[in-house]
């Protein structure tokens, strides 16, 4: 985050703080801080307490920075933090131990989610919502023009350009075939690890935390993205988080997005130019011998150690990740519960249809290197997005970056990475 971002964020929160009260960053991604802001009123009027809500960045990057500044200086101005689903080996030493406070709460949650949160026995993290990357599609222009639902990429190139150009003779000149997040930042690194895996290309480390990019399907993923650029995606792709993405969608200029499944219930809107126009599938297949791969994502809340007081701050987590409000997350915003139960929810199932679908790709989800690689994940994948976005704004081939990126990693860890070290 740029020092004059970080400096403003902190003058505010010194202005917010109060000993008799709590305070809680909530993202605001879609309608993530209304929603945040709505719970936390709920609990207010129950508990009698006051609880601030604090905007922090929509970039993961610049949050996580704005997190450690405020953390490492053993301040109390943020009381319960959103955290991503990486980042809890990287914070774990400023967050408060929640599993003799939950009663056994986290026993609801998804074991896996769980086990993440979960540092040297210490649950640092309760599972707020999950997320999987998703395919979204045009089911209108689909149609048009009959065209199946893509099942792999080639597919998916070739199905994007023949809409393309045909919406575009007929006078649409802002339609693009595909829609993704390309900026150089966490989102990247989540879009090109579904690439990679779709193509049998790894998943950026071993299970020995051993650096595994450097092969030829690696390459094959990267060289197909940046063949997109310019052509089925705008040059602008390069700097699209997922509001990007979902704005020129939702708009009605693109035939396919990948986005989180927040972007649903959006999408949905009486104000959207697609709604009810909108298909959601798995994304697709590295090729006929690939598979489907959805990067898992998702966020969670935790409590600061330095909070004045922590047990109360327990009490707003345990209540914003339970059940009730998770619920009333999934209906008004699509966004996925951690609670397994809540799957098999009738009214869930109407609002998103595609849940039930959801919570088995869910399982086959493909985590990020954090847990082995720890505290330094963030300077991992601050290497892997940065050398796919070289390959994808064309400064270098992708072998070449790849064997560069092997080496850098190597570098980083000669023994390879170890979670905590």
């Amino acid at each position: 985050m740029k020092p004059s971002l970080i400096s403003i964020a902190m003058c505010c929160l010194s202005a917010w703080a109060q000993a008799d009260s709590l305070k809680i960053s909530c993202g605001a991604v879609g309608q993530e801080l209304t929603l945040c802001k709505q719970a936390v009123a709920q609990w207010s009027k129950k508990t009698g307490h006051e609880v601030q809500v604090v905007a922090t960045p929509n970039d993961s990057n610049d949050r996580l920075a704005l997190y450690q500044q405020i953390l490492g200086s053993g301040s109390d101005k943020i009381d319960v933090l959103q955290i991503d689903v990486v980042w809890p080996g990287i914070l774990a030493s400023h967050l408060a131990d929640l599993k003799p406070l939950t009663a056994g709460r986290e026993q609801q949650h998804f074991a896996g989610i769980v086990a993440n949160n979960t540092v040297g026995g210490r649950l640092v993290a309760m599972p707020w919502f999950t997320d999987a990357g998703l395919l979204y599609y045009r089911k209108d222009l689909l149609a048009k023009y009959r065209q199946a639902v893509p099942d792999t990429w080639a597919a998916l190139t070739a199905t994007a350009r023949k809409i393309q150009d045909g919406e575009r003779a007929a006078g649409n000149d802002k339609m693009w075939g595909y829609v993704w997040q390309g900026r150089a930042y966490e989102g990247l690194s989540c879009d090109a690890l579904e690439w990679l895996v779709s193509h049998h290309g790894g998943t950026i480390l071993d299970s020995s935390g051993k650096s595994a990019v450097n092969n030829p399907q690696a390459a094959r993923a990267l060289t197909m993205a940046a063949g997109w650029v310019g052509s089925i995606s705008p040059k602008a792709v390069l700097n699209y988080g997922e509001e990007e993405a979902r704005g020129v969608f939702q708009a009605g200029n693109a035939v396919f997005m990948r986005n989180w499944p927040y972007a649903w219930a959006l999408a949905q809107k009486a104000d959207s130019a697609v709604q009810g126009r909108v298909g959601v599938v798995a994304l697709p297949k590295g090729g006929a011998d690939g598979r489907h791969a959805a990067t898992l994502g998702g966020w969670q809340l935790a409590v600061s150690r330095y909070a004045k007081n922590p047990r109360l701050a327990a009490d707003l987590v345990l209540y914003l990740t339970s059940s009730e409000v998770q619920k009333q997350r999934a209906l008004s915003a699509s966004y996925n519960p951690t609670i397994g139960a809540l799957y098999s929810d009738p009214d869930i199932l109407r609002a998103n249809p595609f849940i039930g679908e959801l919570y088995h790709s869910m399982s086959n989800a493909v985590a990020r290197p954090s847990a082995i690689s720890g505290r330094r994940y963030n300077q991992l994948s601050n290497q892997f997005w940065n050398a796919v976005h070289d390959v994808l704004a064309g400064k270098s081939d992708a072998a070449t970056a790849l064997q560069q990126l092997d080496v850098s990693l190597k570098r980083m860890a000669p023994a390879g990475f170890r979670a905590g070290k």
